[in-house]
């Protein structure tokens, strides 16, 4: 194991220790975000506090997850908290691996994917769950990137349809929230990426925006 990833192993690891801590307090049936990086860099609780909305959501996305990794801490992630409501952005590094086929990516997601709906199912019967669509890259300059061999614009909405799928089957709710995000060749907009695949806040209003009408709901 490179330097690089047992680094980032052990941050993992620090954030399951303080999620673990943290869910033995959390108030349970609440909202719950989780998922990669894509879901912990969401600033949820800024954004309730601006609106002074009375609303709890709790956030326990880890940078650099794959399906694997969130199907071997469920617990930290999800069932500690016992939410009313999930909505889950899960996936998006798996797709990022560029040592396989996209195909043999997505079927090996999938099957994660599902079995991570089939556990909450069977341990979360009455709880709403939501499926994030993968929000769209920016690879203007990165087209040699390895992180962008598989996770592009081609790829990301045949994943996309595939997890809708995924989540109708399983009678949840898939959620597109990209509208607002693209520019005009479909790129995400270079405004609102940090580096092509992660966002600046700006870019979490505009999916905070489109998440709302969700939101209220739960109410």
């Amino acid at each position: 194991m490179n330097t690089a990833v047992e680094l980032m192993r052990k941050e993992q690891q620090r954030k399951l220790e303080n999620y673990r801590v943290l869910n033995k307090t959390a108030v349970r049936g609440k909202i719950l975000f989780t998922g990669s990086s894509l879901m912990e860099m969401f600033p949820v609780e800024e954004f309730l506090q601006e609106e002074g909305s009375d609303q709890i959501i709790y956030n326990r996305g880890i940078g650099g997850f794959v399906t694997d990794d969130m199907l071997r801490n469920m617990n930290e992630q999800i069932f500690d908290l016992e939410p009313s409501a999930i909505f889950i952005n899960i996936g998006t590094n798996d797709i990022g691996d560029s040592s396989r086929t996209f195909p043999e990516v997505l079927s090996h997601m999938l099957r994660n994917y599902e079995e991570i709906l089939r556990q909450i199912s069977e341990r979360l019967p009455d709880t709403k769950v939501f499926t994030m669509a993968y929000y769209p890259v920016c690879s203007t300059g990165k087209e040699n990137d390895p992180a962008f061999i598989n996770r592009n614009n081609q790829n990301l909405p045949a994943a996309n349809k595939a997890v809708k799928e995924l989540a109708e089957k399983m009678g949840y709710c898939f959620i597109d929230v990209n509208d607002g995000l693209t520019d005009e060749q479909g790129m995400l907009k270079e405004s609102l990426t940090i580096d092509g695949i992660h966002m600046y806040p700006e870019g979490y209003r505009i999916v905070w925006e489109n998440l709302k009408p969700y939101l209220y709901a739960l109410r």
